[in-house]
C-alpha cells in the first residue's frame, strides 16, 4: 500500500531510478519501517486496506530497526546511500522533545481523492488533542495542504537534491477541540498488540483528499 502511494512521486524517482526496480525497493524499505512501528508505534489501516497511517511514539530516543544497515543494503541495493543520505537530512532536522511522529500516510492511487486520507488524519488529530501530544512529519509538496488543514505548520525545507524539496510540519495539540464529522471508512490498529485504535469513536471527516502520499518515513529512528 505505501509503495503503491509512494511509487508515482518525485522522491521515489529520486531514491531508486529505475522504475522497473522502484515498486520492489520501495516495498522491500516500507517493510522495514512497518515491521518497527508495530515495536515501537502504532499502524492503523481503513476498514477496506486502502489507506493506512505508520506512527512512532517519540517519548524518549527511538534505536533504529533491527540490522537496518544490513537490512536496507538487502532491500535497496544500489540505492541504498540514498536512502541513507534521506535518513540523515530527516534525522538532522527531527525535534528532540518527547512527540508523536507521523511516518507514513499513504492511500492506494485508486482511492485517492475519496475521503480516506482525511479520515485517518482526523482520528489521528482527536487522539492527539486529547492526550495533549505534539506531533511531526516531513511532507511532500502535494501532501501539505492536506495536513495543514489539520494543524500543521511547515517549519523548515528538506532538499536532497536541487529539483526536489520536503517540507518538516509540525502541529501542536488544541485543547478542547472537537473536529468531528461524518466519515466513511473507519481505521482499524494493526498495532503491535493487534488491538482497535486506542480511541473508542470512529473517526470522522468529510474533508476530500488531495494527494494523500505525504510522509517520506524512510529514515533512521
Amino acid at each position: 500500500m505505501i509503495a503503491e502511494a509512494l511509487q508515482p512521486t518525485p522522491i521515489a524517482a529520486w531514491l531508486v531510478a529505475d522504475e522497473e526496480q522502484r515498486g520492489r525497493v520501495l516495498t522491500d524499505v516500507a517493510a522495514i519501517w512497518v515491521e518497527h512501528a508495530m515495536f515501537y508505534g502504532d499502524v492503523h489501516v481503513t476498514s477496506d486496506l486502502a489507506a493506512t497511517t505508520v506512527c512512532f511514539h517519540r517519548y524518549r530516543p527511538l534505536p533504529p530497526p533491527a540490522s537496518y544497515t544490513t537490512r536496507l543494503t538487502t532491500a535497496a541495493g544500489p540505492h541504498a546511500d540514498r536512502f541513507a543520505a534521506l535518513d540523515d537530512l530527516i534525522v538532522g532536522a527531527q525535534p528532540s522533545e518527547a512527540h508523536y511522529h507521523l511516518a507514513y500516510l499513504a492511500v492506494r492511487p485508486e482511492h485517492q481523492r475519496a475521503g480516506r486520507g482525511s479520515a485517518l488524519m482526523a482520528h489521528l488529530r482527536n487522539r492527539l488533542d486529547r492526550i495533549e501530544l505534539p506531533s511531526w512529519t516531513v511532507a511532500l509538496p502535494d501532501g501539505q495542504h492536506l495536513l495543514a488543514c489539520n494543524g500543521y505548520q511547515p517549519d523548515q525545507a528538506i532538499t536532497p537534491a536541487k529539483s526536489l524539496t520536503l517540507s518538516t510540519m509540525s502541529r501542536n495539540p488544541r485543547r478542547g477541540s472537537d473536529t468531528t464529522t461524518a466519515a466513511p471508512t473507519p481505521p482499524t490498529s494493526a498495532a503491535r498488540n493487534h488491538r482497535r485504535s486506542v480511541d473508542d469513536e470512529e473517526p470522522r471527516s468529510t474533508q476530500m483528499d488531495q494527494h494523500e502520499t505525504l510522509a517520506t518515513g524512510l529514515f533512521r529512528q
